[in-house]
């Protein structure tokens, strides 16, 4: 007993989260701005990331004043999500002096950091769809404490339209190579393939421009983008695997044969926001936390990268099945995955409504997944069942979990689950670090330290004292009783020491004592506690005299104003100090902050902007409801001393009501299928996703989309009104299909170049002679031209078949190979194919079928003929609807 009842020295253990019996945390590093990532070198040093873009270096765990190792913020992108997330030390640091960083970079494609300043508001913000941005991986040389040399990029790449799902993490395998994650850089309020923006599209998914189902391969499914080769791949949405020394794929990647750079470094894809992974020690297995959308969240495991791309399956799948906001948009790559290409199931998954353990402290709603790591299996201090558990945690829920292996080093089991720590302090990254301890990253600005103690646990110390600054004297009274043990034969039995200047002198000890200081400092207080087995715990707390605590004050706005999507939100405030009077404009600090909730009173926050000076103003954001934004002013006197004040800014909220026609179908209102009608609240200006299952059965009655009362399309956006307002969804019943007859349609236009007017006549095609033929020739001097015939079906109608037979006789000239099918209801406005295919060389009437599309114009688009002839030659056409009574 005689280690365990030396005194614990280092910093102060903090006191909020709830352990196991024997666990205790204790804050280790403080003052740190946005932290993100944290790693420990072998020589002792601890490195840790900032989202704004510097990297910070302690000497070991008992420093307590860090060198800036790196500063990267001119170009690091550090709005919202978007920063320096990950950072990774090579496995033979320092002998290899490498530190790798993956951060968002301030600039689209093409340009050049500091592009944005971190600062989009002259494109309407982080999510606006407008302030594209990138990512980058780079290797950074050491030189000691600091770098030497210029940042040597080795990849640049994931394009990002939106303000989350930026660039995650980093880590090194047993196998020495550097494996990195990256998000999908879509929306992550709405549907989104890549129609979304102003203009359209901006990160240039193929075939470019506005994208529409079915074909769509934009937005969310860039996390797909390796099963499209027809294009250059992107990473996002994605685990890569790399060498480290070029930023090439690795060797033995499983596409190592692909002509595209960015599909042979690729080992997963289908992944949302794969924010934080681990690689399971003594293997290369990577596991990754994915977080979701509104529902599930993901642990994901590649077991093998070098056996084939993983595929996740995002944005087609969420946890074990099918998303229903992509899924009843009727994507083409979403469809090909439900029937069978392929998607790997989570390892574990957990819904936000549900706990993770039952019964347990750690609330439900709101969540994301934000930190991984792996116990080792042998030699750590924590208990034997924890060898080789996987310990992961919510950033949202302020919880952490441990995944418990069936016996001590061997597979976790996602039924083996259990509480570790509740009520934790925004955990947005874990590591094991020495000694075997579990270490977390606080994102509000500290490193903690999770230990264990199997026999006598240390005290934990408590100071309340006021006041902490003033004129001198300045008397201070102090208060121990917070303080506590968590054994039960040391409750009420502690004994304090206090040391008012920190100069090893013991001044008092009882449990509240005063001291009044003399002018100077400033000065430390520190009190120490022991137990009956004189084990110990600290905390210490500054006081300043001859400098007395500032006053932040925000004088506008005040807590009564409300703002839609795109709103100005101006602000502005000052300070004032007992000794220095009104502080200068550069003492002021401003962050807005978003509160993102599950439920009203169930949000997490993200930082979404920092400001400088006196006033600033920003446009209100796009985000679901419920939400809303906090405004936070902090002044800082010269002293150092600083004081917060905040007001909370709620947003103008509308209701919008969906029915169908008849009532109980399915609708989608963005992520969620429900049956109509329903209402959903939502930011006014906001922009929202709505899509019209189709088909689908009501009553054992089949039918298929017609019509949205607003005119949109089957899926589409909709912008939020500032009055309630209701859309309706008309469905026509559906039995099959009816051909109609070729006097129920006309031809509307053709693509014709041929002289012969007589033989160019597209009304041949529905004369019902067979014999009688619309022949076109494209011009010598243009014999690419793809030819096309426009059908006008007189009003919009649910187009489900087209028939086509070719050209008879001998003379086989002519007839398609290579179509392409369109339905819309305007010739002015196509969008993209609803069918695509190839017709065999056969003189037989071919029917492709479509899925249901409503519109009143067909268009048929000849891409190809038989033996490469210059024309086209159809015979008769004809169209299959779905039947209106």
């Amino acid at each position: 007993m005689a280690a365990l009842a030396a005194p614990v020295t280092g910093p102060a253990p903090a006191a909020a989260v709830v352990l196991p019996t024997g666990f205790q945390e204790q804050i280790v590093f403080t003052g740190l701005n946005q932290p993100t990532n944290i790693e420990f070198a072998p020589d002792g040093r601890v490195f840790v990331a900032e989202k704004g873009g510097r990297i910070k270096v302690y000497d070991d765990l008992a420093d307590t004043s860090a060198t800036v190792f790196a500063d990267l913020s001119a170009n690091v992108h550090n709005q919202h999500d978007r920063g320096l997330l990950g950072l990774a030390l090579h496995p033979d640091f320092p002998t290899q002096p490498y530190v790798y960083v993956l951060y968002t970079y301030d600039a689209p494609p093409g340009q050049t950091a500091p592009y944005w300043n971190d600062n989009c508001a002259s494109v309407g913000g982080t999510n606006g769809g407008r302030c594209i941005v990138t990512g980058r991986l780079s290797r950074l040389t050491a030189a000691g404490n600091t770098t030497t040399g210029a940042e040597e990029v080795l990849v640049q790449d994931w394009c990002q339209q939106y303000a989350s799902h930026a660039t995650g993490d980093l880590r090194f395998g047993a196998d020495g190579m550097l494996y990195a994650t990256a998000g999908d850089g879509a929306s992550y309020d709405l549907v989104d393939y890549g129609q979304l923006g102003n203009p359209p599209n901006p990160c240039a998914d193929p075939p470019g421009g506005t994208m529409s189902p079915p074909a769509a391969e934009g937005g969310a499914l860039r996390s797909q983008d390796s099963r499209t080769t027809a294009d250059p791949t992107s990473l996002d949405g994605t685990v890569i695997r790399l060498d480290p020394l070029t930023g090439a794929a690795a060797p033995g990647n499983p596409s190592a044969a692909s002509a595209d750079p960015n599909t042979r470094r690729i080992v997963a894809q289908g992944l949302r926001n794969p924010f934080r992974f681990t690689i399971r020690p003594g293997t290369s297995e990577v596991w990754t936390g994915d977080v979701g959308w509104n529902r599930w969240e993901e642990v994901n495991r590649v077991v093998d990268p070098t056996a084939g791309v993983a595929n996740f399956g995002w944005p087609c799948f969420e946890g074990t099945g099918r998303q229903s906001g992509y899924d009843s948009a009727n994507l083409d790559m979403c469809e090909s995955l439900y029937s069978g290409a392929g998607q790997t199931a989570p390892f574990y998954t957990y819904d936000h409504a549900a706990r993770v353990v039952a019964g347990e402290a750690c609330p439900t709603g709101s969540s994301s997944v934000s930190g991984a790591a792996f116990y080792p299996a042998a030699g750590g201090s924590y208990p034997a069942e924890y060898a080789g558990a996987l310990f992961f945690s919510d950033y949202s829920r302020d919880c952490i979990w441990a995944m418990l292996p069936a016996a001590p080093g061997g597979l976790p089991e996602a039924t083996s689950r259990r509480t570790f720590g509740s009520a934790a302090a925004n955990p947005v990254d874990l590591a094991m670090g020495p000694g075997g301890d579990l270490y977390y990253v606080d994102h509000a600005g500290s490193v903690r330290r999770i230990r264990y103690f199997p026999g006598n646990q240390p005290p934990v110390a408590s100071i309340a004292a006021s006041p902490t600054s003033g004129t001198a004297p300045l008397t201070v009274n102090f208060d121990g009783t917070g303080s506590f043990d968590a054994d039960p034969a040391d409750a009420g039995r502690l004994r304090y020491e206090w040391d008012f200047t920190n100069d090893g002198t013991v001044d008092a000890t009882t449990a509240t004592a005063s001291y009044t200081y003399p002018a100077g400092g400033p000065f430390t207080a520190r009190l120490t506690v022991y137990d009956t087995l004189n084990a110990a715990g600290t905390q210490t707390v500054p006081i300043q005299t001859g400098n007395s605590m500032p006053t932040a004050v925000i004088d506008t706005p005040t807590g009564d104003f409300t703002w839609a999507v795109n709103d100005p939100i101006s602000f502005t405030g000052h300070a004032t100090d007992p000794d220095q009077g009104t502080l200068p404009a550069s003492s002021l600090h401003w962050r807005m902050l978003l509160h993102h909730c599950y439920t009203l009173d169930n949000c997490h926050t993200h930082t979404l902007q920092d400001f400088a000076g006196a006033s600033g103003s920003m446009f209100g954001p796009d985000h679901e409801y419920p939400s809303y934004l906090e405004l936070v002013l902090t002044a800082t006197d010269s002293g150092g001393l600083s004081h917060s004040t905040s007001v909370r800014l709620d947003p103008k909220t509308v209701d919008l009501t969906f029915t169908s026609s008849p009532p109980g179908l399915q609708l989608v209102f963005g992520s969620t299928a429900q049956a109509a009608p329903f209402t959903r609240t939502v930011i006014q200006g906001s922009s929202n996703t709505v899509s019209a299952v189709t088909p689908q059965t009501l009553g054992n009655v089949p039918y298929v989309f017609g019509s949205w009362s607003d005119g949109g399309a089957q899926t589409h956006v909709l912008t939020a009104p500032t009055s309630p307002t209701s859309y309706t969804a008309t469905y026509n019943p559906q039995s099959g299909s009816v051909r109609l007859p070729q006097s129920a349609w006309t031809v509307a236009g053709v693509d014709s170049q041929e002289t012969l007017l007589v033989n160019g006549r597209g009304n041949n095609v529905r004369d019902g002679n067979t014999s009688s033929i619309w022949h076109t020739q494209r011009l010598l001097s243009n014999p690419a031209h793809p030819h096309w015939i426009d059908l006008d079906l007189g009003s919009a109608r649910t187009v489900n078949r087209l028939y086509y037979l070719p050209r008879q006789g001998s003379n086989t000239g002519g007839r398609i190979t290579g179509y392409e099918v369109y339905v819309s209801d305007s010739r002015s406005s196509w969008g993209t194919a609803v069918a695509t295919g190839t017709f065999p060389n056969s003189a037989a009437e071919q029917t492709v079928t479509i899925p249901p599309t409503s519109g009143r114009y067909l268009r048929l688009r000849a891409l190809g003929e038989v033996g490469g002839n210059r024309w086209t030659s159809v015979a008769e056409l004809n169209v299959g609807v779905v039947p209106t009574g």
